[in-house]
């Protein structure tokens, strides 16, 4: 690897690092350490590295690592960032992209920063991280070098973004990504109830993603909606009487579009 080989520490071993900690062994890294609170989860990531232990405290104060990115819950990186204890000059960032560098001013690390994989993660799921984009941020001129190093060690699509930045950025990855999905998730459960299969919907699903990539999403737009097919909404509304819910969201929805035409 042409770049610097940086040693690293994991505090999380859910989807983010079970997917991240290989990548980054993969380009020359070093992952020494994992970190859960019951062990089980590390032990499970430990045994897809090379060299990884578990780590059993939060007590990281005579690690060898240099780098400690913790891959935690939203909720949980306040708390861990106070009470873990790190080495000296130690760099110390997180993954979430709704979270500021406030959440870690309380550590005892010398820089904080944040190390956002813009992806939606799932285990099962292997990614090509090449493509991935990466938001980094930090206030410390050096700790946003080593970031950028080690970003550009996996990905070519690099960017240096402001917390308010990226927390617009994560809202609009919730409705790209989030609500899309559910949105589907509501369209195989109708199609079930029919008695059809979801992959029919499939050369459906790939055109409008494909469209809406190409081109801008909203000059794309169809259905009836798009057309102020009223008959046609009123029909599906009836249709959605049995699942109030799901009715408020198509009405909701519908309507939107008709606002924007």
């Amino acid at each position: 690897m042409k770049n610097a080989a940086y040693h690293i520490s994991f505090i999380g071993a859910g989807n983010v690092a079970w997917h991240l900690a290989p990548a980054l062994e993969n380009v020359g890294h070093f992952v020494n350490e994992v970190y859960t609170p019951d062990g089980k989860s590390a032990k499970k990531l430990v045994g897809n590295l090379y060299n990884a232990k578990i780590k059993e405290s939060l007590d990281f104060s005579d690690s060898p690592s240099q780098i400690f990115i913790l891959a935690v819950p939203d909720d949980a990186i306040q708390s861990i960032a106070q009470e873990i204890k790190l080495p000296e000059q130690s760099l110390m960032v997180h993954t979430s992209g709704s979270k500021g560098l406030d959440a870690m001013e309380y550590s005892s690390a010398a820089a904080t920063g944040v190390f956002y994989p813009l992806q939606t993660f799932s285990k099962s799921k292997k990614l090509d991280f090449e493509r991935i984009p990466f938001l980094l941020e930090s206030e410390n001129k050096e700790a946003l070098k080593i970031l950028n190093i080690l970003a550009k060690s996996l990905s070519k699509n690099i960017k240096i973004v402001s917390t308010a930045q990226r927390k617009q950025m994560h809202l609009a990855a919730v409705f790209a990504c989030n609500f899309t999905n559910h949105m589907m998730s509501i369209s195989e459960n109708i199609m079930k109830n029919a008695q059809l299969d979801f992959s029919l919907l499939h050369p459906l699903v790939l055109e409008t993603i494909e469209k809406a990539l190409k081109h801008s999403p909203k000059s794309v737009q169809t259905g009836p909606a798009k057309r102020g097919d009223l008959e046609t909404l009123d029909k599906h509304m009836e249709m959605l009487q049995s699942d109030e819910n799901v009715q408020e969201i198509y009405r909701l929805i519908s309507q939107n579009i008709l606002d924007n035409q």
